[in-house]
C-alpha cells in the first residue's frame, strides 16, 4: 500500500481513539514523505535513510518500509483489529441521515492538523459540507483568532473551496460568550461568517442567575447560530461539573430566537447529558449534533451526538446538520428553516 496513505491511517484511527499526543509523529511523517518524490522514498528505504528525514522517526520509517515492501503494516493492522467494532451504540439511522459538521478546529487555533486536511477528511467520511469554526481572541491558551487572523482565513478557506466542489468548507468561529453575554469578536466580522457557534469557557461555576442571563443575552444575538456544549462539563481525567444556569429559560430563548442547541459528540464532553437533552426537545429547540474535532480522525465522532439524540427523541428534521447547504445558509442567514420543521 501507498506509504503515505499507511501514515495518514494510522493517524486517523488514533485521533479517533483519542490517543496521546505522540500521534502527531505519523501526521508530521506523512506531510514530510507526501512532498518527496515516490522514487526518493523507495530509495531512502532500501538505503535505511528514512530516518534521517526531520519529522520521520524509527516507528514511522518501519511503517513505511513494511507498506512498500507489500504488506500491511503491523501497526496499522493492529488498530484496524481494534477499531472493528462501533464507537458506540445506535445512533445509525441519524448518522445516515447527516449531511455536515458545524463544529471543528484546525492548527489556526488549538486544533492540530491544518484546515485542508481538516476538510480532505470531513469529505472522505461523505459530508457535503463543514464548517471550520476556530476559537475567538479571548481564548489565548487556544490562540484564539484575533480579527485580523480570521480574515486571513476566509481567505484561505476561499481558495480551498475553489478546488473542492461539490464540497465546500464553509467559514465560522467558536466566539466566546463574554462575562456578559456580549460576544468575542467584531460584529461586522461575524455578520460575514457562514455560522457561529456561541460557547463559555470562562467563569463556568458563576452562579445560576448572572450564568443563566449571560447565556440567554448570547443566544438573543442575532449573529448567534449555535449553542455549543452547553454545561462545560468533562466527563474523563479531573473532571469538570456542569455550570448551573436555568436551562429551560436558555432552552426557550433558543427556541424563540431559532438559535440551534449543540450536542457535542466529543467523548469526554456528550454534552448536554440526556436530561436536559430531553428538556430541550421538549422546547422545540433545533439541534446540531457536531464533533468539535481537533484532528481528523476525531471528524468521526458523531454517531455519538447520533445514538444520544435518538435516545433522547431528537426529530430528524429539527438536525440541522441534516439539512443541505443551501438550507443550513438559509436559516443562518436569514431564520429560514426547511419546510416540515416544526415550528417553521
Amino acid at each position: 500500500m501507498d506509504p503515505v496513505e499507511a501514515l495518514d491511517r494510522i493517524a486517523f484511527l488514533l485521533e479517533r481513539s483519542l490517543a496521546p499526543t505522540y500521534l502527531r509523529a505519523f501526521r508530521t511523517a506523512a506531510r514530510v514523505l507526501a512532498e518527496l518524490p515516490a522514487e526518493e522514498v523507495a530509495e531512502r528505504a532500501t538505503a535505511g535513510t528514512l530516518e534521517s528525514l526531520k519529522g520521520v522517526g524509527p516507528k514511522t520509517a518501519q511503517v513505511v518500509r513494511e507498506a512498500l515492501a507489500g504488506k500491511v503494516p503491523g501497526y496499522l493492522q493492529k488498530l484496524e483489529g481494534e477499531a472493528e467494532g462501533p464507537l458506540t451504540q445506535g445512533g445509525e439511522r441519524l448518522r445516515a441521515l447527516l449531511r455536515g459538521d458545524c463544529h471543528l478546529h484546525s492548527d489556526w487555533s488549538d486544533g492540530g492538523s491544518p484546515i485542508e486536511e481538516m476538510g480532505r477528511t470531513a469529505a472522505r467520511l461523505g459530508h457535503e459540507w463543514a464548517v471550520l469554526t476556530d476559537h475567538s481572541p479571548r481564548l489565548t491558551v487556544a490562540r484564539g483568532l484575533t480579527a485580523e487572523r480570521l480574515r486571513e482565513q476566509l481567505q484561505v478557506v476561499a481558495e480551498l473551496n475553489g478546488t473542492w466542489a461539490p464540497f465546500r468548507l464553509l467559514t465560522g468561529i467558536e466566539c466566546d460568550i463574554l462575562d456578559d453575554g456580549s460576544l468575542d469578536q467584531e460584529p461586522e466580522l461575524l455578520e460575514q461568517l457562514d455560522v457561529v457557534v456561541v460557547s463559555v469557557h470562562s467563569k463556568l461555576r458563576m452562579d445560576a442567575r448572572s450564568m443563566t442571563r449571560r447565556m440567554v443575552a448570547a443566544v438573543r444575538n442575532p449573529h448567534s447560530d449555535i449553542l455549543g456544549h452547553c454545561t462545560g462539563r468533562l466527563l474523563t481525567g479531573r473532571g469538570r461539573p456542569e455550570s448551573e444556569f436555568d436551562a429551560d429559560e436558555v432552552f426557550a430563548a433558543c427556541a424563540e430566537s431559532g438559535t440551534a442547541l449543540e450536542i457535542n459528540s466529543r467523548p469526554e464532553r456528550l454534552d448536554p447529558p440526556r436530561r436536559l437533552l430531553r428538556r430541550a426537545v421538549e422546547a422545540g429547540v433545533l439541534f446540531s449534533v457536531d464533533t468539535d474535532a481537533h484532528a481528523p480522525g476525531q471528524l468521526d465522532w458523531q454517531i455519538h451526538g447520533c445514538a444520544r439524540a435518538e435516545e433522547c427523541g431528537v426529530p430528524p428534521e429539527r438536525v440541522v446538520t441534516t439539512w443541505s447547504m443551501d438550507e443550513l445558509l438559509a436559516w443562518t442567514r436569514e431564520r429560514r428553516t426547511p419546510s416540515g420543521v416544526a415550528g417553521a
